[in-house]
């Protein structure tokens, strides 16, 4: 899960992620559309953070929430009972790829998917309740004692406890 640096065009931050994939051209299937609607209706500035259940739950506000597949898939059925989980990974693998999701991993061999791809951060991951937090990335770390080595991207992941678990 490399740093995330803003991508080019001219999106905005305060634009969903449904408006995004139209901006791209994107034809929007019901199934695309119920997708990007659960981050949308999960994330935002200024708005309510959804709460999800899990090691992925994030129960707090000012930061993105970073879904598994099975909650987006729930989620989604929930509005759209037809779809398959198999459509689900689909259309998150077709997100990540076109650069509007971020697939993190943070150590526990589940993926979660995280719509905030237009600001550099990292993430803080919380012992206690497994919530994940964005917060703005700092400088890459340099490598020591390896001058000829070029770094493209790091890995910042920071572990504790959020206030709602000390």
């Amino acid at each position: 899960m490399p740093r995330v640096t803003p991508k080019g065009g001219n999106l905005t931050h305060m634009e969903t992620l449904a408006q995004r994939l139209v901006h791209r051209g994107w034809r929007m299937t019901a199934q695309r559309r119920v997708i990007a609607g659960v981050f949308d209706n999960t994330t935002g500035p200024g708005g309510d953070d959804h709460q999800v259940d899990g090691h992925g739950a994030d129960r707090h506000h000012d930061h993105h929430t970073h879904l598994t597949a099975d909650e987006v898939h729930e989620l989604s059925a929930a509005v759209l009972p037809e779809i398959s989980r198999a459509t689900v990974y689909n259309v998150l693998g077709e997100m990540v790829d076109a650069g509007e999701l971020l697939a993190v991993n943070v150590g526990d061999r589940i993926t979660r998917y995280d719509p905030n791809v237009h600001e550099s951060h990292d993430h803080m991951v919380c012992n206690g309740c497994g919530s994940i937090f964005d917060i703005p990335a700092g400088p890459p770390p340099a490598p020591t004692g390896h001058a000829d080595f070029l770094v493209e991207s790091a890995d910042v992941i920071y572990r504790g406890r959020c206030a709602d678990c000390r």
